[in-house]
């Protein structure tokens, strides 16, 4: 996979990912508002794993209403998040009722959709671990996620001055040390 690039505006993912799978103009409609790429093409798009035989998306009500008048056959219900399901790709109107608007927030725009950004990325995989853990999937993508946030955004010289002191936290209580006193038993 391609590098990451870090830019001002946040963490960038591999743009080709996107732009050489999402294409929703089958569909037949003109989106109002550009579909927000979530699921595991946003964590292939990252690099954190590949995606998985379809995509998901997340869309605004308008367009959500839009393709239920157009695919009533397609439409689910999952405890009051609505969405359009097809053999190869969901639209969904919300997440744990969290919408468009908010996981649009900080995503990076393309020609057809937009990315969902790696922190709401992160937040979306947290809830699905918390409230179905019993589920690996959503487990095994947290994790994933975990892992990628402390590797790629962890300050490492914290990290090594943490280890270097790891004896002493491990004996100080709540593993805070006082004054600097690392050698105090």
């Amino acid at each position: 996979m391609k590098e990451k690039n870090i830019c001002r505006v946040g963490l960038i993912g591999n743009e080709s990912i996107i732009r050489d799978t999402v294409d929703l103009s089958a569909l037949g409609i003109s989106f109002s508002s550009k579909p927000l790429v979530i699921g595991g093409l946003a964590m292939e798009y990252y690099g954190i794993r590949n995606k998985g035989k379809d995509i998901d998306f997340i869309i605004s009500n308008d367009d959500y209403v839009t393709l239920a008048r157009k695919y009533p056959e397609n439409r689910k219900d999952k405890w009051g998040d609505l969405f359009i399901s097809f053999d190869n790709c969901e639209l969904l109107r919300s997440i744990f009722r969290f919408d468009y608007d908010f996981f649009s927030e900080g995503a990076i725009e393309y020609e057809k959709c937009k990315g969902i950004s790696i922190e709401k990325l992160f937040f979306m995989k947290v809830l699905a671990f918390d409230n179905q853990p019993e589920v690996e999937k959503h487990t095994r993508d947290y994790k994933l996620m975990w892992d990628y946030f402390l590797k790629t955004f962890q300050n490492r010289e914290y990290v090594a001055n943490a280890m270097k002191h790891q004896d002493e936290y491990i004996n100080a209580p709540d593993g805070t040390i006082y004054n600097g006193n690392y050698h105090l038993k």
